[in-house]
């Protein structure tokens, strides 16, 4: 199992999602992350990944963990299985430009497009939202999209 990381970049009661335009997810709207690189931190592969899917810059402590998620993919052809380090930031220096990996919309987070994203999204996102930190664990079907177990623990 992998370590990766999410960001989701929040301001003015909008949060900054990224449409997939490649690899895993395609398609999905999402935050900005992914794997660490060799030698990275966690928080380090989060400014990385950050700056080179949107083009914002953040330092380490602008970053606020806000949730652990482990995903489970047992029917996949690939080992997709991974702990997702999710982190919120509503400091930055730039501003959000697409790149060539993903597109970037503004969504108030009171109209979260959840028919766009992940299906766990809707489960424990909103939780992140309300200011819970969160623990997840998701296992995923055949089609490698629909949950079929879920365990959430928040803590305040």
């Amino acid at each position: 199992m992998r370590d990766v990381t999410l960001i989701l970049p929040m301001h003015d009661g909008r949060l900054l999602l990224g449409v997939k335009k490649r690899g895993f997810g395609v398609g999905k709207l999402n935050g900005f992350g992914g794997k660490l690189n060799e030698g990275e931190t966690i928080v380090e592969a989060a400014a990385r990944e950050l700056f080179e899917e949107v083009g914002i810059e953040v330092f380490a402590d602008d970053l606020k963990k806000v949730a652990e998620l482990t995903f489970l993919f047992p029917h996949a052809e690939e080992d997709w299985d991974q702990v997702v380090h999710v982190y919120t930031v509503n400091s930055w220096r730039g501003e959000p430009v697409e790149s060539e990996e993903m597109g970037c919309e503004w969504h108030s987070v009171d109209e979260i497009p959840f028919d766009r994203m992940w299906d766990d999204d809707k489960h424990w996102l909103p939780r992140v939202l309300a200011g819970k930190f969160v623990k997840g664990k998701f296992s995923f079907g055949e089609d490698n999209s629909t949950i079929t177990a879920q365990e959430i623990v928040e803590e305040a």
